[in-house]
């Protein structure tokens, strides 16, 4: 279970995550990521999330996931994983992770690892590891 003051739970926090943030999309899920910058505090979301608050996370699972023993099964993964993860996201942030048709099937540990390539696209530092991915057969 994710804490109270981890939770997004206004339809306007849901919006600005997904409009105003990155997204990076693995196996079974997309994830949103909106920063909350010293020079753009997301105006439009509420005033109980700023740059001094922990970050806020909230899962989407549509219809197409499945039934609703398996929407809410796949929502409940989702947020076990997502709070060991809290720690790894920047303060003020707002984190919407949409599960796609394949996490129903999808093991605890599949879905960990997409999560994490998620994240990791997300929030890693554009200066780690790049330089072999932007000029892979250059050698000096």
């Amino acid at each position: 279970m994710l804490p109270a003051a981890a939770r997004l739970t206004r339809r306007d926090d849901f919006a600005t995550g997904v409009q105003r943030g990155r997204r990076a999309a693995r196996g079974s899920v997309v994830v949103h990521l909106a920063r909350a910058g010293v020079t753009d505090p997301l105006p439009s979301v509420s005033p109980t999330v700023t740059s001094e608050l922990g970050p806020k996370v909230g899962f989407v699972v549509g219809r197409t996931v499945g039934g609703s023993v398996v929407r809410h099964r796949v929502a409940r993964r989702l947020r076990h994983l997502m709070r060991s993860r809290l720690v790894t996201l920047p303060a003020g942030s707002l984190v919407v992770v949409r599960a796609l048709p394949a996490s129903a099937g999808a093991s605890s540990a599949a879905l960990g690892d997409d999560l994490d390539g998620a994240l990791r696209r997300l929030i890693g530092s554009r200066s780690a590891g790049t330089s072999s991915v932007a000029n892979p057969g250059r050698r000096r």
